[in-house]
């Protein structure tokens, strides 16, 4: 979905793959931005991993879908504005593909070495448009996508909220087959963000994207620095934090 990030960024960091089973040990802070389209995620995004890098730490910046060389292709099919006859079925599971292969060969690597990981989308993703935008369930498309990442959650998502309308106009270019959806579409993806982001207050910050960046920039450090604090100081956590679908 949405705006792809700087290619510069999201390419920044490709580790082998861990085999299914292997140990992880999780180090680093997974840190999530989520929107719906023109939302301004990659300017946010791009304005934290700034201010990581500039007080020295090692980030690793990557994107849903198409954060690999697996996952690009998967991202040329399910975004392809010709797949018009894609089952919605099919499109969760091409999205819960391109996870797993992103989960095994970025991000649990980097987490693994300690890095922080900021990545345009990731399982919120699929709940919002999926699971509740396209009537797929919360539940059965959660379980889809904890066992294709091993249980892995992000320590911390951002939702850039705006609405559909607003948000459209900041768009240029070719849409993608997502971006092509109806408003009404778009409203039910925007509001399951915010039914999602109400159930899983742990993990979730809501920012209002119609505020100027620089005060939205403010408002990512802040919250960013209060809840990765525990983390950055070595202490133990697990690896699906609490506020995660109960099996």
């Amino acid at each position: 979905h949405g705006v792809p990030v700087l290619a510069d960024l999201w390419g920044s960091m490709r580790g082998r793959p861990l085999s299914p089973g292997e140990p992880f040990t999780r180090h680093g802070v997974f840190v999530v931005f989520e929107g719906g389209e023109g939302a301004g995620k990659t300017t946010q995004m791009t304005a934290l991993v700034e201010w990581l890098e500039a007080r020295g730490d090692d980030v690793v910046t990557t994107r849903e879908p198409g954060g690999t060389e697996i996952g690009s292709r998967i991202r040329d099919l399910v975004l392809d504005p010709e797949s018009v006859s894609m089952d919605a079925r099919t499109e969760a599971l091409l999205y819960a593909a391109d996870r797993a292969q992103h989960v095994a060969e970025v991000i649990k690597p980097a987490l693994t070495a300690g890095k922080i990981v900021v990545s345009d989308r990731f399982v919120d993703s699929s709940l919002a448009y999926q699971g509740l935008a396209r009537g797929l369930g919360l539940e059965e498309i959660y379980n889809i996508s904890e066992w294709a990442t091993g249980g892995l959650m992000p320590d911390l998502v951002f939702f850039l909220k705006i609405d559909p309308e607003t948000a459209f106009e900041r768009l240029s270019g070719e849409r993608d087959r997502i971006e092509k959806e109806t408003g009404e579409f778009h409203e039910s993806v925007t509001a399951a963000y915010m039914q999602i982001a109400k159930r899983y207050p742990t993990r979730f910050v809501v920012l209002d994207a119609a505020r100027p960046q620089a005060d939205i920039h403010g408002e990512v450090i802040e919250a960013f620095e209060d809840r990765s604090r525990d983390r950055l100081a070595g202490l133990p956590v697990p690896t699906t934090p609490p506020g995660a679908v109960p099996r």
